[in-house]
């Protein structure tokens, strides 16, 4: 079963950038890892990382944290 990231983040937020050097830091880390990593466009404030369509990451509830994240990606693969 392929393995995908997806990094949903708030387009009028201007959370892009933040999407833009998480999905770079996860590529390093994981890149020989994953078959798929994206970013998904949404809104209402949302900022979420999904390993294999399970929210590993939600900025509702923890404070963002590259290190941190790319830790908890790693850790669900």
């Amino acid at each position: 079963m392929p393995t995908t990231i997806e990094i949903e983040y708030c387009v009028p937020c201007g959370f892009r950038e933040r999407a833009l050097d998480l999905e770079r830091a996860i590529l390093n880390a994981c890149e020989g890892e994953i078959d798929r990593c994206s970013l998904v466009m949404g809104d209402h404030g949302v900022f979420t990382v999904s390993v294999d369509d399970r929210t590993v990451y939600d900025k509702s509830e923890s404070a963002f944290d590259i290190d941190h994240i790319v830790r908890t990606v790693r850790d669900a693969l």
